[in-house]
């Protein structure tokens, strides 16, 4: 694997090669960028390593129990955010799935947008934003709806363009990494050449104008978001 990188990035574990395009296609539209997983020793060579915003777990793999493999995460000090995704509907199944460290439980099969909603409560709690919206000078981001306002008039912006921006929001005023940017944005898969992130840097600036937050860069190190 290459590594690549969400909104937010997320590892979806799950072995139906269908499905997991499926899920991940579904997400993308979000906003998310998902690397598919699909053996338990493959998520935990990569899960310690990659800075996700959350976990969606299948428990029905091939090579190692789901809930195995949910406690050796948890072993590992893996605290990104983890979602059960399974056929497994019994409720001995969710105690035992939530007993050992799962943040959230769905049984297939499921509707997208409870996923969806899902997904962003968890990551919401991950950067200890509860509230949907998130607020810097005349900006608003809905983190539900996907949408920009700046001074109550809607920013269009792309699902990578949201991504980078919703990341800078999540920590207004203090530098964040291009590396750390970079990794929490492009999945595995995203074919991205070395200076994308500068390109939606850019793009970014020319959308939000005088009127929204200055994105400004630390040379060398990265990039700070602040209200004008």
């Amino acid at each position: 694997m290459q590594p690549k990188e969400s909104g937010m990035r997320i590892m979806l574990v799950e072995d139906d090669a269908a499905l997991a395009r499926g899920i991940a296609s579904s997400l993308g539209s979000e906003g998310c960028s998902v690397d598919i997983v699909g053996s338990g020793e493959d998520a935990l060579l990569i899960a310690p390593s990659e800075p996700y915003a959350a976990i969606i777990l299948d428990l029905g793999l091939p090579d190692l129990d789901g809930i195995e493999l949910l406690r050796r995460l948890r072993q590992s000090r893996v605290k990104t955010p983890i979602l059960i995704l399974t056929a497994r509907d019994r409720i001995d199944d969710r105690v035992t799935g939530l007993d050992h460290g799962a943040d959230d439980y769905m049984v297939k099969p499921f509707d997208p947008r409870e996923l969806h909603s899902r997904v962003r409560a968890l990551m919401r709690r991950a950067h200890g934003t509860p509230a949907p919206v998130l607020k810097l000078g005349a900006l608003e981001f809905d983190r539900s709806s996907r949408t920009v306002l700046l001074e109550g008039v809607v920013v269009p912006l792309r699902a990578r363009e949201l991504a980078v921006l919703e990341t800078l929001m999540t920590q207004p005023g203090r530098l964040v990494g291009k590396e750390r940017l970079s990794a929490s944005v492009f999945s595995f898969d995203d074919n991205v050449g070395i200076n994308a992130l500068e390109v939606y840097i850019g793009r970014l600036r020319r959308k939000l104008g005088d009127k929204g937050p200055a994105i400004r860069t630390v040379r060398g190190l990265g990039y700070m978001i602040e209200a004008h």
